[in-house]
């Protein structure tokens, strides 16, 4: 199980458009940053800084291919975040079947 914290660093890498649009093309499978770059508004160095807050909150990682280094996700990481968001939504809706309950009963 992850700590709140290590989940807290992935919500806030998500938080940036740019992080977000890795995401996606990394969800269509690996690619290097080159290729993530392309037809992005930002330069390729960017694009390798917001890879590193990625793989610091643990939803990419990444492996040498020759001189390159190619990225995909990391499964685990992507777990975790779903895994807290299944606890929230689980919380949220016994949260609202309790006010409805409630409220029938007044």
């Amino acid at each position: 199980m992850t700590s709140y914290h290590a989940g807290a660093d992935a919500w806030g890498a998500l938080a940036d458009r740019t992080r977000r649009a890795i995401m996606e093309r990394l969800a269509h499978g690996p690619a290097a940053v080159g290729e993530l770059a392309q037809d992005l508004p930002v330069s390729r160095p960017a694009v390798s800084q917001h890879l590193k807050v990625l793989k610091c909150a643990g939803l990419v990682r990444d492996q040498a291919a020759g001189t390159r280094r190619v990225y995909h996700l990391d499964p685990t990481g992507l777990d975790a975040l779903r895994a807290e968001l299944d606890r929230f939504w689980t919380q949220a809706l016994a949260n609202y079947a309790a006010a409805f309950t409630e409220g029938e009963a007044s």
